[in-house]
């Protein structure tokens, strides 16, 4: 299947947040679409995927969040501060080796993570963005991806405003983007779908591509 068989149209422009290491669905969705613009001015939202991920571990779903400094209720997502006064960092490098230690894949790719965290960034936004350009590197997606203000001019009428649409508060199981394609995972006989993007490049490599493009949900 191409990537160009999973689109209804061409040159279809998205706008979307930022997310923490994306779960599969947000990578199904840039799939679908030409152009992705990712809005860092649009208002930050608590307990989204903004901040949070989930991963398989050996016997359960874990969520990693990655805290945050104290913030309006109107704060946009460009000005969110990561609060390292918290040892997140140790736990989440922690949780993705006792994950994903075993699986074919991570000894390839989790230096290129290691060495963004090792960075402290100042902004959520920016941690988020260097994590997703290693992912969709490794994925292998070529899109034009750019970061784009609330108030910047576009033509809004061709483009499809999919902001906090992908979400972990809605249904498990109702996905707009996504269809879940099982592949091989580390833990469990049980495949569990729609689980950050870590999961898959870790088990699957560079088959991840294909796995997605499986994953897309016809639109």
């Amino acid at each position: 299947m191409s990537e160009i068989s999973v689109k209804s149209a061409q040159n279809r422009t998205a706008r979307i947040e930022l997310q923490y290491l994306p779960c599969l669905e947000y990578f199904t969705c840039i799939l679908q679409y030409d152009r992705i613009l990712i809005d860092v001015a649009e208002r930050y939202v608590k307990q989204t995927f903004r901040n949070r991920c989930s991963v398989l571990t050996t016997n359960k779903i874990d969520v990693l969040t990655v805290p945050v400094k104290g913030y309006d209720a109107a704060s946009p997502t460009k000005d969110i501060l990561i609060d390292y006064n918290q040892d997140w960092l140790r736990r989440h490098l922690g949780c993705l080796k006792s994950a994903y230690g075993k699986s074919p894949f991570y000894e390839f790719y989790i230096s290129e993570f290691t060495h963004t965290y090792e960075k402290r960034l100042k902004f959520l936004a920016d941690l988020n963005y260097e994590l997703l350009t290693i992912c969709l590197r490794l994925v292998g997606v070529k899109k034009e991806i750019r970061y784009i203000l609330s108030g910047e001019s576009e033509e809004e009428n061709c483009v499809d405003n999919v902001i906090s649409l992908i979400n972990n508060k809605k249904s498990l199981h109702s996905f707009s983007y996504y269809q879940p394609a099982p592949y091989y995972q580390t833990f469990g006989n049980d495949f569990v779908g729609n689980l950050s993007i870590i999961d898959l490049l870790f088990n699957m490599g560079p088959e991840a591509k294909s796995v997605l493009l499986r994953s897309c949900k016809s639109q």
